[in-house]
């Protein structure tokens, strides 16, 4: 039997038959709107009551068009499926259903078995490149791949954050056939695959909404990136769900990630679009929808949400592991240990305390969530690239404090994240870079150039000059990661550690997660901290961590068998452990404390 997939959406090109097409796009700005197909005469569209132009043309997949919005502008659809030309070519009709997929009973897996490999799609050779490095990251342990944004963007190198075009695949990546078989193969594998979305803003290039749609933008609300998109809208709100419908149901995405929806000023349309995604979903199919949210929101956890982005636990980790102090670290740096610790035992560690950077109270309480609300990770496209130099823990951290911080991470109760290159101690820097027009190129560099006059480093003008031009293709081509590396004995010892602590997940943490609460974390140390959980079966799971120099003693309740004891080497079967002892420098010890039964 064949499977395919199709979503029908509100807006776009939908195909009626293989010879008839029909396309709507919301245009309120405009009095008319033609539909221009190539090899075809324009045709005039019909203006709705709420503002959108509808058309049928006697056209199929394939088919290239163009709207024309004023005399001088004809524009790509806003929700194409395809772009073959890049975000100033035509669109491109695609029918859905002309994919087969060979995987028909995929369900996804449940929540507490994730672990999640980001991945930018570009620097990994395109969507068949990513999906001939899945049988090995599926024998690694990862569960889960999070592809950056694949929003159409202007030209072929960009982190995503630059889309203009949600609903079009970047056509530098390959076809929407490519990615839908990247999707299938990873279920054929048992692995999820989810995908990061940007719904607070388009990029500065190649997005005309404003010459047709003026009300899919508020100039009340600025933010980081032009005005604030209009959520009081409902056909923006309904341009967005469907686009999270669209990924989720059409192409088979497992689950999402908002980015950034602190821009977002209409809190409640996030609640909404969680409710559609869940009320649309097929029953017994496990979607997951995660969030990045500086506003530390624990409600939306309990409205839909799966997890957050826990950037408290990277920042209070990320200060200890280097001794950083400026910019948002800044944060931090006051007492990194106590802040670690409120992470481990209750999610943020700003629950409504003054924000330092901000001068204003940032986050809620969030001690009654589980721990697998929170996504734990030492370092991710953001925390790297968006460093100056690009530059990873493997060149920033000593290297036995590094090795014991990630068994806190793959062994915590809270979700663990990583980094393309990451599993094998890569030094490749991940820099940011775009192919924007020249001169919106020039503005993009001097701009960040600009923005790290603050630190200490770069206060000298000749130091910023080392800053790599983002659009300058030497800087995608230097965040390319170097194969040689994972295949070199240190890159096989760093996979060597990943694969133990991975495995050892799987089979004393993820069994036990389901319900698992915190029993609290303290300091223990300058730099060492210690928190226990109560597992879902009743097992209470300790975890001491020790980044200094210092021998710190244990806690009398850090106690039951090691499960791992912070060793490089270390994959031996569980052993008995002392009632205490002592944690040697740059050590973690992970322990287990079982309920008796009978």
């Amino acid at each position: 039997m064949r499977t395919t997939h199709a979503f029908a959406c509100t807006f776009g090109a939908t195909m009626i038959t293989p010879h008839q097409t029909r396309f709507r796009l919301w245009a309120p700005s405009c009095d008319t709107v033609d539909l221009e197909i190539e090899g075809a005469a324009p045709i005039a569209m019909t203006r709705q009551p709420d503002g959108a132009f509808e058309i049928v043309a006697p056209c199929g997949a394939g088919a290239r068009y163009r709207y024309r919005v004023r005399p001088d502008l004809a524009v790509a659809d806003p929700a194409s499926r395809a772009q073959p030309d890049d975000v100033f070519g035509p669109s491109m009709v695609v029918d859905p259903r002309a994919y087969a997929w060979t995987v028909n009973d995929w369900c996804g897996m449940p929540w507490e078995r994730t672990v999640i490999y980001e991945i930018h799609v570009g620097i990994a050779g395109g969507f068949q490149g990513v999906r001939a490095r899945l049988s090995q990251l599926a024998a690694l342990g990862i569960t889960a791949v999070q592809l950056m944004p694949l929003s159409e963007f202007p030209g072929g190198r960009n982190w995503g954050y630059d889309g203009v075009l949600p609903y079009a695949p970047e056509s530098s990546y390959g076809t929407p056939e490519d990615l839908k078989a990247l999707i299938d193969h990873a279920h054929g594998l048992g692995m999820m695959v989810f995908l990061d979305v940007v719904y607070n803003h388009f990029g500065p290039d190649g997005n005309f909404l404003s010459a047709y749609a003026a009300p899919f933008f508020r100039s009340d609300r600025p933010t980081p990136w032009g005005e604030a998109i209009d959520f009081r809208q409902p056909a923006v709100r309904t341009y967005f769900t469907e686009n999270a419908l669209y990924w989720l149901m059409e192409y088979r995405f497992d689950g999402l990630r908002l980015d950034a929806v602190h821009a977002i000023a209409d809190r409640d349309w996030l609640v909404e679009l969680a409710a559609r995604v869940r009320a649309r979903t097929e029953a017994g199919r496990h979607v997951h929808l995660i969030l990045e949210n500086e506003n530390n929101d624990a409600g939306l956890l309990q409205s839909g949400f799966d997890a957050q982005w826990n950037d408290d636990g990277h920042n209070a980790l990320h200060v200890l592991l280097t001794g950083e102090d400026e910019g948002y670290y800044r944060n931090f740096s006051d007492d990194p240990t106590a802040h670690l610790a409120r992470v481990l035992g209750q999610g943020f560690a700003f629950q409504g305390e003054v924000f330092p950077t901000l001068k204003r109270p940032r986050g809620m309480p969030s001690g009654s969530l589980p721990p697998s609300a929170f996504i734990l990770f030492l370092q991710n496209h953001d925390q790297i690239g968006n460093r100056a130099l690009g530059d990873r823990l493997t060149v920033l951290a000593d290297p036995r404090a590094l090795r014991a911080a990630y068994g806190l991470l793959l062994l915590s109760p809270q979700i663990p994240l990583l980094f393309m290159g990451e599993e094998w101690g890569s030094r490749r820097p991940f820099l940011f870079f775009t192919s924007h027009s020249p001169h919106l190129g020039q503005i993009v560099r001097d701009g960040r150039r600009r923005e790290f006059a603050a630190f200490a480093h770069f206060s000298d003008p000749a130091r910023r000059e080392q800053i790599p031009d983002p659009n300058q293709p030497e800087t995608f081509a230097a965040s390319v990661p170097n194969a040689r590396e994972a295949a070199g004995p240190a890159g096989r010892g760093w996979q060597d550690l990943f694969a133990t602590l991975l495995r050892l997940r799987r089979h004393h943490v993820v069994p036990r997660l389901r319900g698992a609460r915190g029993l609290g974390a303290q300091p223990i140390g300058p730099a060492a901290v210690a928190a226990r959980w109560r597992m879902g079966d009743g097992a209470v799971l300790a975890i001491a961590l020790n980044l200094g120099e210092g021998v710190v003693p244990l806690p009398d309740w850090v106690a039951g068998t090691v499960l791992f004891d912070g060793s490089p080497a270390d994959g031996s079967p569980a052993t008995p452990a002392p009632p205490q002892r002592d944690l040697d420098p740059y050590s973690v010890t992970v322990r287990l404390l079982e309920v008796a039964h009978g």
